[in-house]
């Protein structure tokens, strides 16, 4: 959750830069293994959806049955 004031866009950026930072200070290594060519960890694009309320569990359940694309 977060605040109705927050613009989804910002607070997606602000999750993908703090986890950057964080991976790549707890695991060094990662830069040889999964930047790009430009040095990003992360895409710059980004998956937004609503569920309307439903309870995590029912969420879980529904992403578990999903199959596997081939």
């Amino acid at each position: 959750e977060y605040p109705p004031t927050v613009q989804l866009s910002k607070l997606i950026n602000s999750l993908k830069g703090v986890s950057s930072r964080r991976l790549r200070k707890r695991y060094p290594q990662i830069k040889t293994h999964w930047i790009g060519k430009k040095g990003h960890l992360w895409s710059p694009s980004y998956f937004a959806g609503s569920v309307g309320g439903a309870p995590t569990e029912v969420l879980k359940r529904y992403i578990e049955q999903q199959q596997t694309p081939h």
